[in-house]
């Protein structure tokens, strides 16, 4: 009954829900008129506004592209490949590719959000391994796993409450930073990290579709992107048919693996002198440096480079019209009136489930959690602080971290109906297929829905 109510609402997004690109340009124009109307922000400012943010997530947009890019060409080594062919060995059905993508990917999200790059070749490559897998849900799958990342150690609103001098403090919102027992120890996110990797694949397991039947992989595929060349026979094909100083200094082993030898001496020489701080640069820099020792030479690397930068075209045209979007919301102080509204009506036994509710709400304009809690941040806080009756200093920090952390899940979990983080998917699972948006959100449908229950509950009565 599950599974075909869940077919239901996965035939009902196809026919509805749009593209990624469709659909910012439509938020796009919601969140003008929305500004327009609720709002004094004169139209030539709210267009302002939603210029100057076009450029406000390049940096994001280039560290997603690179993450992407980097990580694929680890993929593409012979010694992942080989590893993935083991791994096959061991795992025979799709049911066991399903559950193992989503506790997998649900582990290593704690790690990072970028880590879901990683989950994505590896589905992949089951896929193509395994016979029987439906992709679109597959896809599905891989996206609902990286849901918990604001659970783990990347939690970008939990480290800025940590952060010295954030811009709470500045602002006089906050006093002092915030320890992380508070936000990424508490019970509560420890219950929430149970839900993402015990739970999620229980939930999964039960909307399984029962058929695949033209929805495998190979019925997907519009072109032929297997590359049936090696990566090392595509570069023996670039030497020229006589001995030259070019091909030696392009096939020079020696020169990549110094080069990389430093950067794996900066690494060990970073974690040595900031602890485990794991934030995207430098797992960048590591995917670069991990690619270089495993691809061996500089040509055969730039052909890896080459065939994972294929696919990232979503990300670089559609990021800035979401950081537009959220340039709206800032310029014309939009976010912040929604928030102040849903504020208003806090009380000590709703504050909690008042800034999940906000979290995801907002998320849908402000599809970043930094930027999200940028606009809305200040408003969470003060709301904790005008409750103070009777309270203890520790108490307040406590429900304050919880508030902030509340906004975190909820955030996170309405990018399961917001394809913002999707274009992260799409460009490895996405390589060479006919798959839009569409065809995945409907079975995440179900998922949130859930969630949202389960994590309504656990946000308004885990015991601080």
């Amino acid at each position: 009954m599950i599974t075909k109510l869940g077919q239901k609402f996965t035939e009902s997004f196809t026919k509805y829900m749009p593209s990624a690109y469709v659909f910012a340009l439509l938020l796009t124009l919601i969140t003008i008129v929305l500004a327009l109307v609720y709002t004094d922000t004169k139209p030539i400012l709210i267009l302002e506004g939603w210029y100057n943010g076009f450029w406000n997530l390049l940096s994001f947009g280039m560290q997603i592209v690179l993450i992407i890019i980097t990580a694929y060409c680890i993929a593409q080594s012979p010694l992942i490949k080989n590893g993935i062919d083991h791994l096959t060995k061991f795992i025979k059905t799709p049911t066991q590719v399903y559950l193992i993508v989503i506790a997998l990917g649900a582990l290593l999200s704690l790690v990072s959000f970028g880590m879901v790059v990683i989950t994505a070749i590896l589905a992949r490559e089951l896929a193509l391994r395994i016979k029987g897998i439906h992709y679109p849900f597959l896809v599905a799958c891989v996206y609902f796993s990286f849901n918990g990342w604001v659970c783990g150690l990347s939690s970008s609103i939990a480290l800025l409450l940590n952060t010295e001098n954030n811009f709470l403090i500045e602002n006089g919102v906050l006093h002092e930073t915030i320890s992380t027992a508070y936000s990424l120890g508490s019970t509560l996110n420890l219950m929430m990290i149970g839900l993402f990797v015990i739970f999620s694949p229980l939930l999964i397991w039960v909307l399984i579709p029962k058929s695949f039947e033209g929805k495998e992989l190979k019925d997907l595929q519009i072109e032929d992107k297997s590359e049936d060349n090696s990566i090392k026979d595509e570069a023996l094909s670039y030497k020229l048919p006589y001995r030259a100083m070019s091909d030696a200094l392009n096939n020079a082993s020696w020169l990549q693996i110094t080069v990389a030898t430093l950067g794996l001496a900066y690494i060990i020489y970073h974690f040595y002198t900031q602890g485990f701080d794991l934030n995207f640069n430098i797992m960048i820099f590591i995917f670069l440096i991990i690619g270089m020792f495993l691809h061996f030479t500089p040509m055969r690397y730039s052909i890896a480079m080459k065939r994972a930068s294929s696919n990232i075209s979503g990300i670089l045209f559609q990021y800035p019209f979401y950081a537009g979007i959220m340039g709206i919301m800032m310029a014309s102080g939009l976010g912040e009136l929604i928030s102040h509204a849903l504020v208003s009506i806090a009380s000590k036994d709703n504050y909690a489930f008042i800034s999940y509710l906000t979290g995801g709400i907002i998320n849908f304009a402000i599809p970043s959690a930094g930027g999200e809690f940028a606009v809305i941040g200040p408003s969470i806080i003060s709301m904790v602080q005008e409750l103070d009756v009777n309270m203890s200093s520790t108490e307040v920090t406590a429900m304050t971290a919880r508030a902030s952390m509340s906004v975190a899940y909820g955030e996170s979990l309405s990018n399961l109906l917001q394809p913002f983080f999707l274009l992260i998917v799409f460009p490895v699972m996405g390589k060479g297929i006919k798959i839009q948006a569409r065809d995945v959100v409907g079975y995440l449908f179900i998922p949130f829905v859930v969630l949202f229950i389960l994590q309504a509950i656990l946000v308004t009565y885990t015991p601080l």
